[in-house]
C-alpha cells in the first residue's frame, strides 16, 4: 500500500475482523478487509525448507509453515549475503535446504503463497533492501530539488557509516518533506528490526515465521496516510490507544488527525460504506445516466461490459455512446480499486465510431487510473470498443475475500431450468426400467418447482412415460433438494 489522495479514513474494528476505508471527496474508493483469523502474508518473513526442485520451471517449492506449499521462481532468488543471483534453480537451492524469503503474494484460490528472496522491509518513509544497493525515490515525488535532498541525504548517512548502511532503500511518497531527523529516527528503527530478523534467520531452521506485518489498522497508518487526509477515525477504543502510542513512536505529526468515534451509529454506516461493500459484490453497476456496467470475475481474467441501458442522450446515437463510455471510465477506475481486481482485465466499451471519441476516452481512463495505488497498464481502444489491461495483484479481491461459490450451480452463475431436469428424469427411469425390475414402480424426489412441472406441464409426457415402462411413477417433494438435485427410487 502506498500514500493515497484521500480526505479520510475511517477504521472499523471487530474481536473478528479489520476493516479501513478510504473516502476522496466523500465517496469510498477503497476497502481494505483483514480477518483476524486469516490475516494476510504480504511482507512477513519466513525460514523456510525446500520441498521441491522443478528444474524444468526453473522454480522450488517452499515450505513455510502453511497449508499449501509457496513458490519461489529463480528470478527471485538471492544468494545472501552479497545478494548474487544464481543462473539455475539447481545451482543454489536442494530439497531439504533452509532459505530465508518473504510473501510478495497471497494464497489466491488454490495457488500458494509467492515467495521472494529479495527482502525488503518497510517503515513510514523508507523501504530498506539489506541484498540491494539501489537507492530509489517514489515516482510521486515529482519535485526535482526535493528528489535529489532525499538522496543526498541517504548517501551522505552511508559516507559516515559504511558498513553499518549496507544495503538499498526506496524513499516513499510520505518522505516528501520530511525532515533529517524524523528520516534519522526511520533509518535507525528500521536497522535495528533488520538486525533482529537477521538474528532469528540464523538460529531458526524452519519452516517458522521470524517477521510478521503489522495488523490492518497500523499498516494503515504507516503506509496510507499522507498530507492530504484530513482525519482518521476508528470506533474501537482499544485499536485507538494502539494507534496513538503507534503514531507517537513513528509518525508524530499524525497524532492530531486520529479520533475516536464513539458514536452509537456503526461508523461505516455514517458514511455509507456498507451500501456501497454491498454493490460492490453486484455484477451489475448503474450509471447515473441510465447506463451500466456488467463486471465478470473468473480465473483467467476479468472483463467489464458497458452499456447505454435506458440512456438515450440528447443528439444523437454516437453522441450517447460517447457519454455513456466517457461516465464508464469513472465507475470503472473506482470498481476496479473497490473491488481490488486484478490481472487481465477486459473492458468492453460500446463500439464509437469518431477516432476523437475513442482518444478521449482512453484518456479519461488514464486519468482516472492515475489515482490509484495499484501498477495499471492499458492498450489503445480497438475498432471494437476493447480495452485490454493489467492491474497488479498482491491480495485476493473482495469477491473471493468476502465469498464462495454457489454449491448449487458450483461457480457457473445458472442452474438447469425446471424443464431440463424434468427430461434429465425421465431418461433416469427409462435407464432404471431397463437395468432393474421395480415391483412397484418408482418415487421421484426433487425440488417443489421441478415436482410442480412434472405434475403440471410434463404430466402428458409422465403418463406416456407411466404405459411405457408399465409401471406406476410417484411424487415427492424435498425442501432441502436444490432445483438441480433429483432422486429416482426403486419401489
Amino acid at each position: 500500500m502506498r500514500t493515497l489522495s484521500t480526505d479520510e479514513v475511517l477504521i472499523n474494528v471487530t474481536p473478528m475482523e479489520s476493516r479501513v476505508a478510504l473516502i476522496e471527496n466523500g465517496v469510498v474508493q477503497e476497502l481494505f478487509i483483514e480477518r483476524t483469523a486469516k490475516r494476510g502474508l504480504v511482507g512477513n518473513i519466513y525460514r523456510g525448507k525446500v520441498v521441491r526442485v522443478l528444474p524444468g520451471m526453473q522454480a522450488a517449492f517452499i515450505d513455510i509453515g502453511l497449508e499449501r506449499t509457496a513458490f519461489l521462481h529463480i528470478n527471485e532468488v538471492r544468494i545472501a549475503p552479497k545478494g548474487l543471483r544464481p543462473q539455475t534453480i539447481q545451482e543454489c537451492m536442494h530439497d531439504g535446504m533452509s532459505v530465508t524469503v518473504q510473501v510478495m503474494k497471497d494464497m489466491m484460490g488454490s495457488k500458494g503463497a509467492r515467495l521472494t528472496m529479495d527482502l525488503s522491509i518497510p517503515s513510514r518513509y523508507l523501504v530498506y533492501m539489506p541484498y540491494s544497493d539501489q537507492i530509489g525515490v517514489s515516482q510521486k515525488i515529482e519535485d526535482e530539488p526535493e528528489r535529489e535532498r532525499l538522496k543526498q541525504w541517504i548517501r551522505r548517512l552511508r559516507e559516515t557509516s559504511p558498513d553499518e548502511l549496507g544495503g538499498g532503500f526506496i524513499i516513499r511518497t510520505v518522505a516528501e518533506g520530511a525532515h533529517d531527523a524524523e528520516l534519522d529516527h526511520d533509518m535507525a528503527f528500521l536497522l535495528k528490526l533488520w538486525r533482529h530478523v537477521r538474528e532469528r534467520a540464523i538460529y531458526t531452521n524452519g519452516p517458522a515465521l521470524i517477521y510478521e506485518e503489522l495488523p490492518l489498522s497500523l499498516r494503515t497508518l504507516r503506509d496510507i496516510v499522507g498530507a492530504s487526509v484530513l482525519k482518521v477515525l476508528i470506533d474501537s477504543r482499544e485499536t485507538y490507544a494502539k494507534a496513538i502510542e503507534f503514531v507517537r513512536e513513528f509518525v508524530p505529526g499524525l497524532e492530531s488527525r486520529l479520533e475516536h468515534y464513539p458514536g452509537e451509529r456503526p461508523l461505516f454506516d455514517l458514511y455509507n460504506v456498507e451500501d456501497d461493500l454491498q454493490k460492490a459484490l453486484q455484477r451489475k453497476v448503474l450509471l447515473k445516466s441510465g447506463g451500466y456496467l456488467i463486471i465478470d470475475q473468473t480465473e483467467a481474467m476479468t472483463t467489464v461490459d458497458v452499456n447505454t441501458g435506458s440512456f438515450v442522450g440528447s443528439r444523437n446515437l454516437e453522441d450517447t455512446v460517447f457519454k455513456t463510455n466517457l461516465e464508464a471510465t469513472h465507475a470503472i477506475a473506482r470498481h476496479l480499486r473497490l473491488r481490488n481486481l486484478g490481472g487481465i482485465i477486459i473492458l468492453d466499451f460500446i463500439d464509437m465510431q469518431e477516432e476523437d471519441h475513442r482518444s478521449q476516452v482512453l484518456r479519461s481512463l488514464e486519468k482516472m487510473l492515475s489515482r490509484d495505488h495499484a501498477k495499471t497498464k492499458i492498450t489503445q481502444v480497438s475498432e471494437l470498443g476493447l480495452v485490454e489491461m493489467t492491474r497488479k495483484r498482491t491480495r485476493e479481491s473482495l469477491e473471493h475475500l468476502l465469498c464462495e461459490s454457489c454449491p448449487t450451480c458450483a461457480g457457473r452463475g445458472t442452474v438447469k431450468t425446471a424443464e431440463t431436469v424434468c427430461f434429465e428424469i425421465f431418461r433416469e427411469i427409462l435407464r432404471e426400467a431397463r437395468a432393474y425390475d421395480a415391483a412397484h414402480g418408482y418415487s421421484v424426489v426433487a425440488n417443489q418447482r421441478v415436482i410442480d412441472r412434472l405434475l403440471g406441464e410434463e404430466s402428458a409426457a409422465v403418463a406416456d412415460l407411466e404405459h411405457f415402462v408399465g409401471k406406476p411413477i410417484r411424487f415427492q417433494v424435498e425442501a432441502m433438494y436444490h432445483q438441480e438435485q433429483y432422486d429416482v427410487v426403486l419401489l
